[in-house]
């Protein structure tokens, strides 16, 4: 049955598209803003800003009611600042003018009717001696006769004032000022910029689309491209060049993208070679086996113990292959778990070396043994004495026609650090990183190993980690290569 892998259809909005709204978004809210602050507030603010002048007119005038040249001084203010100003003399139901400015042909301080004057100082008075009034005259449609206590003649239609009253007592007298000021009608302006902002909004929001298309172009193509790349990589194509891709973080990611493509192929390329490595490995004793199983039943005579011993090598080499390859699939998925316990590495070395024995007299093989005095570690005893299994082995095939190979176990002052060295090739400086995956080979031949699976390295790795200890390999193309790792020594205790 053949199962299709069925992709979530996709509706998200493209980058283009969302950089457009985006910058259209601010320009709208950017205009209604503006709107808001510059159309309909305008008159707000701009009669605040007529009040606050005409009160620091009243600032000043007070604190020049002594000046003896007051009358002069208010004439100077009223036309410096386009305003009329009242200032009376108040002694008891009595207001006496002291000085007086009218200069605007629609002021309404001099023309207020007694009542209307006496009702503002009244407000005043209540209002703790300030009091602010607008004032606005419009004809009645029906009797066409203008609101207030003005004459009709005296009153622009749809004139507006901004008045301010204050109540002063000074030098035991009191005062009572009046200013007007003039309200310029605002609705012609505010057409004007309504009209203004139309045109604004349209060129604004024309602009925002060239620029929205400028930005995704600058951002979107990088993307578009590092995806289109990276749909190759996911296709096989693990040479992909993602350099070149435009602006910091894209590059950024171009070169993670980089660095993992060289990855997977290197992964790939491996992959092959520990597929074929394999199948190698467990086709030569197979092979190995049913040949010599076949000879002992159709050949009379060959069913000897050497061809049969010939078989239970093959078999037992098989074993060890598999054994390793579900030790190191164990170790990695972190199943195989450490079993700690305080044992003499140096004296486990000894015991190994022993074993050696018959391939020192019958290979040729010549081995130089260095160990110290005990080394007390804590760790799994099974997973080290497997790990210098392997080092030893990987020594023993790779030492070159020297034959030689050298142990060593040096105690330091809080670690124990063993050591394997050879007197091989050696190891070229780019390729050392590599050395511990599983089947890797610096030669690139598969050759059959003198001793071992041809996994050690990969399970020295493993367990090594699984212990968090420190190991390394010191060589270098035609000097031989140095494996070796370290353990903390277990701290002893005065009863031990």
């Amino acid at each position: 049955m053949n199962c299709k892998r069925v992709g979530k259809k996709r509706s998200r909005v493209g980058v283009r598209w969302q950089i457009f709204v985006c910058l259209a978004l601010f320009a709208v809210t950017l205009l209604m803003v503006l709107w808001f602050f510059q159309v309909r507030l305008l008159s707000f603010f701009y009669e605040r800003e007529k009040f606050s002048e005409i009160q620091s007119v009243a600032d000043t005038l007070v604190r020049n009611l002594d000046d003896p040249e007051i009358e002069q001084r208010v004439e100077e203010y009223a036309m410096e600042k386009s305003v009329c100003i009242c200032i009376f003399r108040i002694d008891g139901d009595r207001a006496r003018s002291v000085a007086s400015a009218d200069i605007a042909a629609d002021c309404v301080i001099h023309h207020l009717s007694p009542d209307l004057l006496a009702q503002t100082y009244e407000e005043a008075h209540a209002g703790g001696g300030v009091y602010d009034r607008r004032f606005e005259f419009t004809a009645n449609e029906e009797s066409e006769e203008y609101d207030g206590h003005l004459p009709q003649f005296l009153r622009t239609k749809g004139a507006e004032s901004a008045v301010h009253a204050r109540i002063v007592e000074h030098n035991g007298a009191t005062y009572f000022l009046m200013i007007d000021s003039d309200l310029s009608p605002v609705g012609a302006t505010v057409r004007t910029l309504e009209m203004q902002f139309i045109w604004i909004a349209c060129i604004l929001l024309a602009v925002v689309a060239l620029l929205a298309a400028l930005l995704s172009r600058i951002v979107a193509t990088p993307l578009i491209m590092i995806t289109q790349k990276a749909s190759r990589l996911a296709a096989g194509e693990f040479e992909v060049d993602f350099s070149d891709s435009g602006y910091r973080e894209v590059q950024e990611l171009a070169d993670a993208l980089s660095h993992a493509s060289g990855e997977i192929g290197a992964s790939a390329r491996l992959q092959k070679e520990l597929i074929a490595n394999i199948s190698h490995d467990l086709r030569t004793p197979l092979t190995m086996i049913k040949g010599y199983s076949e000879m002992m039943r159709d050949i009379p005579g060959e069913n000897t113990p050497e061809n049969v011993q010939a078989v239970i090598d093959e078999t037992t080499r098989l074993s060890e292959l598999v054994n390793d390859l579900l030790d190191l699939s164990k170790l990695q998925a972190g199943t195989l778990k450490p079993e700690r316990s305080v044992f003499d590495l140096t004296e486990m070395i000894r015991d190994v070396m022993q074993r050696y024995d018959t391939l020192i007299r019958h290979q040729g093989y010549h081995f130089e043994v260095s160990l110290e005095g005990s080394a007390l570690v804590e760790a799994d005893r099974t997973m080290i004495l497997q790990v210098i299994y392997n080092l030893i082995n990987n020594a023993v095939n790779y030492t070159g026609e020297s034959m030689r190979v050298r142990v060593s176990a040096t105690v330091g002052e809080h670690t124990v650090r063993f050591a394997v060295a050879d007197d091989g090739e050696g190891i070229a400086p780019e390729q050392i990183g590599d050395i511990w995956d599983r089947y890797y080979r610096v030669d690139k031949e598969h050759k059959r190993a003198v001793m071992g699976t041809g996994l050690g390295l990969s399970i020295v790795k493993q367990v090594l980690e699984a212990h968090g200890a420190t190991y390394g390999v010191d060589s270098a193309l035609g000097t031989g290569s140095v494996f070796w790792f370290e353990l903390p020594l277990a701290v002893q205790t005065d009863d031990e």
